[in-house]
């Protein structure tokens, strides 16, 4: 080969998604420009790179292990017929794994979930566990700094078009969180093993030991299980990504056998490495005496070891009416 190629660097291959241009193998662009036409081409094409990964092993000697195949939308499941991204979910979510991505496909699969069919019931990326890890980036769904909620109501004024760039936002984040980790290596997002989106969201996985957490992105620990480990974390809203998950617990005392209330919650921490102010605790339940409570804390960045922290809770109105009315 005379065109100065390293075969001892690492390799990366690149396949796009359906629509999307770019410098890379536009081969959505040879077949024909209907989504459901191109997903069913996506093993074709998977198997015409997986030829040229043959051909890079036998005539350049590139040895697998520096072979990277970063494959988004229907690109995921096209890197995977070849040996991800957020991979598309129409005509993928639910079929047997011989049709797209998984596990079998490659020595270490890594999935980032981005805009899921939990989001308003839509199916733009997949939901369905595909990988050997896959990392649902704010639960897999809405995404910060996308505005989704914020384009559904300009529907009625400018028509289903102001969609797009919230729905392209949502499903591209994979690429960002991907292109964060190589940019900024060894500050890319953490994310943490856990049963649900739920359980995450109130600080209950926060841990790392049996291989329970991983990095997102190009550095992930290739973690192979038998059954394909399901991951959470949250990230900023643009690039850097990664942010800092505690958990705080509250036990919330009251000798009076108060009604259930529904306060504000906020908590300030003060660390050795600064602070990080007037967080919003998510309340996923009504607030009861007696009672303990756990909740997951973000910051956006690392305050170092803690050293104090001040609670601040406001009752709703509602909830000092029917307060006063119990006492009256």
């Amino acid at each position: 080969i005379s065109c100065n190629f390293k075969n001892t660097s690492k390799t990366f291959l690149v396949i796009h998604g359906w629509t999307v241009s770019g410098l890379f193998e536009s081969w959505v662009e040879k077949l024909v420009n209907y989504y459901v036409v191109a997903a069913k081409n996506t093993k074709m094409v998977g198997q015409e790179i997986g030829l040229f990964i043959d051909w890079l092993e036998e005539s350049a000697n590139v040895p697998l292990e520096k072979l990277h195949l970063l494959g988004y939308s229907l690109g995921a499941h096209v890197a995977g017929f070849a040996g991800s991204l957020d991979p598309a979910g129409p005509n993928f979510e639910g079929v047997h794994a011989h049709r797209r991505l998984s596990p079998d496909y490659a020595h270490f699969v890594e999935v980032l979930h981005t805009f899921t069919q939990g989001s308003l019931g839509l199916s733009i990326g997949i939901e369905q566990p595909v990988g050997h890890v896959d990392i649902y980036p704010n639960g897999g769904s809405f995404q910060p700094g996308c505005n989704l909620r914020g384009a559904l109501e300009k529907i009625a004024s400018y028509g289903i078009l102001a969609l797009n760039n919230a729905i392209r936002c949502e499903h591209e984040r994979s690429v960002h969180l991907f292109i964060d980790s190589l940019l900024n290596e060894g500050e890319a997002s953490r994310a943490y093993s856990c049963g649900s989106n739920d359980m995450f969201n109130c600080g209950m996985c926060l841990q790392c030991h049996k291989n329970r957490c991983n990095t997102v992105g190009y550095d992930a620990s290739k973690v192979r299980k038998a059954r394909s480990i399901k991951m959470f974390t949250k990230t900023r809203g643009s690039m850097r990504f990664r942010v800092f998950h505690y958990q705080l617990k509250i036990n919330f005392l009251g000798k009076l056998n108060q009604l259930a209330m529904e306060p504000t919650l906020t908590v300030s921490l003060y660390g050795t490495n600064g602070e990080a102010e007037a967080l919003k605790l998510n309340i996923q339940e009504k607030i009861t005496a007696n009672k303990t409570y756990s909740f997951l804390v973000v910051t956006e960045k690392d305050i170092g070891d803690l050293l104090m922290l001040k609670f601040k809770l406001k009752e709703s109105t509602s909830s000092l009416l029917s307060l006063l009315s119990s006492w009256w």
